[in-house]
């Protein structure tokens, strides 16, 4: 567990609130996930605050307690969140940082909206801000608040941090509204990215397209030096150990494989439905494992789990055509009579039950075209106690950099895909196996805690 360093207050400023608003009971619940549970006890001890977007649009809220935390609602407008977010955050940034994978849309009237709605977050957490606070702005959709901020209040240190992965300068150089960017960013004393290669592409298009000097790890930029750090965020280890081994969770993970006719081996996928995370590839790469290896008809099931995503975008609505009309055709073409390749649920799956599928998973194949860091892939190692299980990993993956014993491959290359599916199929039943081991002692090491202490630590705490 973090423990802070000094009594400096910590204000976050995200792009949502760490709570959910039920509308149905009337009442405000704690959102899961590894993020909010390492900072909450840092905000609780240091009477801190986080400002975000309640995630409901015209609906405003005054500020108030929660879990000993001051949440200050920010309040959009219909308008605001189809500009600022489905249009700039999902249709400009999202494409543009992740290699342009679909190809990004630039218009001047999502920017103008991301600009304001920046503005107003800056000009929200200022009002709560003093000069002994340290604050830490999350992720693109928030790119100009940190000189927002430092324009506005006098503050004791400003953090920011991108989850997602920076792109190459000769792609980030397409956004018109680039040097904007850039010196929004500026204006923090400390920047940290997920992986050496998004710290790397930052600090060239600073001082390529911003006029920053100095290292990758040290920026100049007017008359400041500015900090430029990799922390790669990892898991609440001790929350997916413990579920793993309780006794429900071994049941449900045995009731799992024999619904599933208890083939040899489990192959889990588990992902947002997006384009980036490389689905249809990794259903490609079965395909073509299964047709050069027919024995493994019947023996080998995969299991993909796609989570809902932004279901009010088109092209996410197609994505979703697109890949169950693949799971049709490939089960249609490999399939026996109640033996079917491939099942594939579309839903979202609470942590018990998704704890209970890594479990009886033999391997999980992770192919992300481009991804900030991936936490299913450390969530999957986290709840192999006995040691046992392979994991396919894309090298395009953040976490590719730490899990270096997974099974690493180029997503885009079908032939490595089916031939690292196949090592690793063999691999997973090795009780013990050294592979596992070394990736279980990095993910251990390296949890959400000690992410959330190297962060605070360079800003002070």
């Amino acid at each position: 567990m973090v423990v802070t360093r000094t009594e400096r207050r910590v204000v976050i400023i995200a792009n949502r609130l760490p709570i959910a608003y039920d509308n149905k009971k009337g009442e405000w619940k704690t959102s899961p996930g590894g993020l909010v549970s390492a900072l909450t006890p840092i905000l609780q001890q240091t009477h801190g605050a986080w400002v975000g977007w309640s995630g409901i649009p015209g609906q405003d809220f005054e500020p108030f307690i929660h879990a000993d935390i001051r949440q200050v609602p920010i309040t959009l407008s219909q308008a605001e969140y189809e500009g600022f977010y489905v249009g700039f955050c999902n249709g400009t940034l999202w494409p543009l940082y992740h290699d342009a994978i679909r190809a990004p849309r630039y218009h001047r009237h999502w920017w103008r909206p991301y600009s304001e709605v920046n503005q107003s977050f800056a000009e929200v957490a200022a009002d709560v801000l003093t000069s002994q606070d340290v604050a830490w702005v999350q992720d693109y959709q928030l790119q100009l608040v940190p000189q927002m901020i430092r324009d506005l209040a006098h503050v004791h240190r400003i953090g920011f941090y991108l989850h997602i992965p920076f792109p190459p300068v000769e792609l980030f150089s397409q956004l018109p509204w680039r040097r904007q960017v850039l010196e929004g960013l500026l204006g923090a004393d400390v920047l940290a990215f997920q992986s050496r290669s998004s710290r790397i592409n930052f600090a060239v298009a600073a001082r390529r397209l911003a006029g920053a000097t100095g290292p990758s790890t040290r920026l100049e930029w007017q008359d400041r030096t500015i900090t430029i750090q990799v922390a790669p965020i990892g898991i609440d280890t001790s929350v997916f150990d413990r579920l793993a081994r309780s006794e429900a969770t071994g049941r449900l993970a045995r009731r799992i494989r024999s619904r599933l006719g208890d083939p040899k081996v489990v192959v889990l996928g588990v992902d947002r439905l997006d384009y980036t995370k490389g689905i249809d590839l990794r259903m490609r790469a079965l395909q073509t494992l299964l047709q050069r290896r027919p024995d493994l008809v019947g023996e080998v099931v995969f299991v993909q789990i796609a989570v809902p995503s932004r279901g009010d975008v088109a092209e996410y609505r197609l994505i979703r055509s697109d890949i169950e009309g693949l799971v049709g055709r490939i089960n249609g073409d490999l399939a026996e009579v109640g033996r079917p390749p491939i099942h594939y649920l579309h839903r979202s799956v609470p942590i018990e039950q998704l704890i209970a599928y890594y479990r009886a998973a033999d391997v999980m194949f992770v192919t992300p075209l481009r991804d900030g860091m991936n936490l299913v892939a450390k969530e999957y190692v986290a709840t192999r106690f006995d040691n046992t299980g392979a994991l396919v990993l894309s090298e395009f993956a953040g976490a590719a950099e730490q899990l270096t014993q997974a099974f690493l491959v180029n997503p885009y290359d079908l032939d490595a895909l089916a031939g690292a599916l196949e090592g690793a199929i063999e691999a997973s039943s090795v009780r013990g196996n050294r592979r596992m081991k070394a990736l279980r002692r990095s993910v251990g090491s390296n949890d959400v805690f000690w992410w959330a202490d190297r962060c605070l630590g360079t800003l002070g705490l």
